[in-house]
């Protein structure tokens, strides 16, 4: 399986020289809801702190102005009248406005805000990492022209995964008990039908795949664990290694990890 490759350790170790010494490039990290917006917070906090990225923004729903004091690095987009983002302008304009964006999830399950990242994710010029619950989002709204969209990037578990093939009727199957080679063989065979990347999480291995090559290390060789793997911390290093690193999606993502 000559498109397939494991790595124990980081072999693309040059590509932290591309981490630039002065603040470089722009990060737009958008999630949350009127009731829970931490999780976006403190990914982009952590960001923030570990990367010299000189424009990162935090894009929250207008539902939580008035809990959350004036800051220069949140903006608020319009909300529905249960306070997830709304389908709007201002949210497609977001994601084309900066150089990476990054979805972290707690969008809260409604139709409305289904629709507005589905949308916006279809028709975006920029890399765009669409993280956790969000991959479930964009499978409700018809995710066929999406993943056509060689900008975006899927950090899915592997139930998600499974749900969004049989949302566009794939004909290769996903099944959580499969062997690592398995899922490996319809990874590469799902990203030569659609240019989208995938990382995911399966049987102890993080899996990586993009344009039919697949990637797998050892998650116990990595900073994570099965559980702190999908909190956030992972997605931002790997959204701030793309962002130093364009167009080179598999060596970032892999040195991202380690």
């Amino acid at each position: 399986m000559d498109y397939f490759h494991k790595y124990d350790a980081n072999p693309f170790t040059d590509l932290a020289w591309n981490i630039p010494d002065q603040k470089q490039g722009s990060i737009l990290v958008a999630g949350g809801n009127g009731q829970s917006f931490q999780n976006v917070i403190r990914t982009a906090e952590k960001l923030a702190d570990q990367f010299p990225i000189k424009e990162l923004k935090i894009a929250l729903p207008n539902s939580l102005k008035n809990k959350l004091p004036p800051l220069d690095n949140i903006i608020f987009l319009p909300a529905t009248d249960s306070g997830s983002f709304a389908n709007s302008e201002n949210f497609k304009t977001a994601l084309d406005t900066y150089d990476f964006n990054l979805l972290t999830g707690d969008f809260s399950k409604n139709s409305i805000t289904a629709t507005a990242i589905t949308e916006a994710c279809t028709n975006t010029t920029k890399p765009t990492l669409i993280t956790r619950d969000t991959v479930d989002l964009i499978t409700a709204k018809n995710p066929e022209l999406l993943l056509m969209n060689e900008n975006i990037h899927l950090f899915a578990s592997l139930a998600s995964l499974q749900k969004l093939f049989r949302a566009v009727y794939y004909p290769k199957v996903i099944l959580l008990t499969q062997p690592l080679m398995q899922i490996a063989e319809a990874l590469h065979k799902f990203t030569l039908s659609y240019p989208v990347s995938i990382i995911t999480l399966h049987d102890g291995q993080v899996v990586i795949a993009k344009n039919g090559n697949v990637s797998a290390a050892p998650l116990e060789k990595t900073d994570y664990s099965a559980l702190t793997f999908w909190f956030g911390e992972a997605a931002g290093k790997i959204a701030a290694y793309n962002l130093f690193n364009p167009n080179n999606f598999e060596e970032a993502t892999i040195s991202a990890l380690f």
